[in-house]
């Protein structure tokens, strides 16, 4: 049975771990794809059953990768896919989803993001985003790389409000969300997904988190981990291509930071005192 990881509500009401995986860069030939499937599957068995990927990771590679990951398991899965804002028309995001279920062999994704924004107006995706689930090839959707000018606006057409999630990046060396973008969303239950949790590894090296880490006999990158989902709401999806690497982050689920650990931290990454312009990689 699978390790049970915390879960927070989306606003429809449905638990999804705050722990997921994460797959950008995988199926790119970096490493076989049965390695990163396998990879993946171990997740699945530890708890991580929230997949993210999206058509752009390795041109419909990644997709192709978690296809295989989750064969014979779909059921145990929430899978979190994206479409490229070239393919956010009324069209090309029906096109682009059904390309995206063939990749995945799966004939529904959870949560179908909005990767960023483009040219297409907002209305159009939505429109767009509830014919697919009308049509039962999506169950939600949400947007990615969104500030809060972007949220108020979809928030303000005629099915904003039934966006689930916002994935941004999110860490403890890019706080500046915690200003205006977590507390909106917070506000009227929307999720966050944090991406690049570990600054794509950087954090893995901090001397401030080692200090920490040692309290708790883990790692530096654990302590990002268990820090990026320290409150409710926020969904993180760290990367792992490795089983050590994949246990490691699985266990930072468990770790739970003590108050002085937190001002500890604030005092090496210091929150936000004013507005900052949304940060993307």
């Amino acid at each position: 049975m699978p390790t049970a990881i915390r879960t927070t509500l989306l606003p429809c009401g449905e638990a999804v771990p705050v722990l997921g995986q994460g797959t950008w860069r995988m199926g790119e030939g970096r490493l076989p794809q049965k390695e990163e499937a396998a990879a993946l599957r171990l997740g699945l068995d530890l708890g991580l059953t929230l997949i993210d990927t999206a058509e752009m990771y390795g041109g419909g590679g990644a997709e192709q990768v978690v296809a295989q990951a989750i064969a014979g398991r779909r059921d145990e899965v929430f899978i979190v896919s994206k479409v490229l804002p070239s393919n956010a028309s009324r069209a090309g995001v029906v096109r682009a989803c059904e390309r995206s279920l063939r990749h995945l062999g799966t004939d529904r994704i959870d949560l179908y993001l909005l990767h960023w924004r483009g040219g297409v107006p907002l209305a159009e995706t939505v429109e767009a985003f509830e014919a697919l689930v009308k049509a039962g090839k999506i169950r939600h959707w949400g947007v990615s790389n969104f500030d809060v000018d972007d949220m108020e606006e979809l928030e303000a057409l005629p099915a904003g409000k039934r966006v689930q999630a916002d994935q941004v990046l999110y860490n403890l060396g890019r706080r500046g969300i915690e200003f205006d973008l977590v507390p909106w969303c917070r506000q009227r239950g929307i999720a966050l997904m944090a991406y690049s949790p570990v600054e794509q590894g950087e954090l893995a090296d901090d001397a401030a988190l080692a200090k920490v880490a040692a309290r708790h006999d883990a790692t530096p990158a654990q302590v990002a981990l268990a820090w990026t989902i320290r409150h409710d709401g926020v969904i993180s999806i760290p990367k792992a291509s490795r089983p050590g690497h994949v246990r490691e982050n699985a266990a930072a689920a468990a770790i739970s930071l003590t108050p002085d650990d937190l001002a500890e931290l604030d005092r090496a990454f210091a929150p936000p005192t004013r507005r900052r312009p949304l940060e993307m990689i």
